[in-house]
């Protein structure tokens, strides 16, 4: 399933806290779009779904609904701060493809985005 990074722990824990008490955790699950087919999305929940998957970090709760659970296999999510600004980013083994901002991804062959605009889903931080 799913694996937080110390890293993603710690501002997630943050951003719970801000919450003041209205989110009981975060919701990660995959969507059809994004320039490589699939997208990530990330938000926080009161409480979790009937079919969902509850994962505990810490002090961090994760909800991954059962239509997601497939592409989420495996996947670390880190947060990196650089250059270009901060995010959440996801090391999906899955993937057969990702897109150039590591946001999308292809779970079957083909599928890239490293010429794509940012009007396409690429170059946003999450």
């Amino acid at each position: 399933m799913v694996t937080l990074t110390d890293a993603a722990v710690n501002t997630l824990e943050r951003v719970l806290a801000k919450s003041g008490g209205a989110a009981a955790g975060l919701r990660i699950a995959v969507a059809d779009g994004g320039c490589a087919g699939m997208k990530y999305q990330m938000g926080l929940e009161a409480e979790a779904g009937e079919d969902d998957t509850v994962l505990t970090f810490g002090p961090v709760t994760i909800f991954v609904d059962s239509n997601s659970q497939p592409f989420l296999d495996g996947v670390v999510v880190d947060f990196v701060e650089g250059v270009e600004g901060s995010g959440f980013k996801f090391d999906n083994p899955n993937a057969a493809s990702t897109c150039g901002c590591g946001k999308s991804f292809s779970a079957g062959p083909g599928g890239s985005c490293s010429s794509a605009s940012p009007s396409s889903g690429c170059g946003t931080t999450h």
